[in-house]
């Protein structure tokens, strides 16, 4: 147990704990826009699940990670000359599916199909189908972040750990993430564009990881939407100062 307390790996389990954060916001984004769909009662019910599978599924790949890196590069089919392990058909199917997902809500958001509903005709989404939705895509986030930790800590008890406390923080903080995109139409509109990249990224990754690794896809993408998302919030900041001008003209 000596060597769980060594200075190396506390500091593993600080940096992990940051870049678990980090790679699951997409995660954290896609299971918030899922869950506004679901009646309110129903929604710290389904985020506790969220949390509960995530943690499980986390550690579970965790503690056979050895023998998923050995999968790497083993094809389990083969289209012409170019082979699909186990991880590139995970993110492949991944992709396709958020993809679909995404662009299904911003047709949605775009025709209005959501403001022209009153609250008698809005269908809510059925609880066994977010949760099937929400496991599927924070499966297919796993692997990110299982890679991410096998790189960064050494022993799978410190992996473990790092993986629960970066769920409970999500946990915590899902709730405000999820109420301030679905308070905000432009937000939600870069969130939901945000995670059709990621979907594309997750295609490349699973068609080739070797080349998308090497052209730092991700970094891109999350540079982009930090710059975004920091336009929009001064953009914001802008519109409230004209209209409490306006508001201070009219009084």
């Amino acid at each position: 147990m000596e060597h769980l307390f060594t200075a190396e790996s506390i500091i593993s389990f600080f940096v992990l704990v940051v870049l678990e954060i980090v790679l699951g916001i997409d995660n954290v984004i896609f299971v918030s826009i899922i869950m506004s769909r679901l009646p309110k009662a129903q929604q710290p019910r389904a985020r506790l699940l969220w949390m509960v599978f995530g943690i499980i599924m986390r550690s579970l790949l965790l503690m056979g990670l050895s023998w998923l890196l050995k999968q790497k590069g083993k094809a389990v089919f083969t289209i012409g000359d170019h082979g699909f392990d186990l991880a590139s058909l995970v993110m492949i199917a991944g992709g396709l599916f958020l993809i679909y997902k995404t662009v299904k809500e911003i047709h949605a958001k775009l025709e209005g199909e959501e403001e022209h509903m009153d609250e008698a005709n809005k269908k809510p989404l059925k609880f066994s189908n977010a949760i099937f939705q929400i496991v599927l895509i924070d499966m297919v986030f796993s692997f990110d972040s299982i890679i991410t930790a096998g790189g960064t800590a050494k022993h799978v008890e410190i992996m473990i750990a790092a993986v629960i406390l970066a769920m409970f923080i999500m946990f915590l903080f899902s709730p405000v993430i999820a109420s301030f995109i679905q308070d905000h139409p432009t937000i939600k509109m870069l969130a939901l564009s945000f995670l059709v990249m990621i979907g594309l990224v997750l295609l490349i990754e699973g068609w080739s990881s070797e080349q998308a690794e090497s052209l730092h896809l991700k970094n891109y993408v999350y540079f982009g939407m930090a710059f975004s998302f920091g336009v929009e919030m001064l953009n914001m900041r802008a519109r409230r100062k004209t209209k409490a001008a306006k508001s201070g003209h009219a009084s």
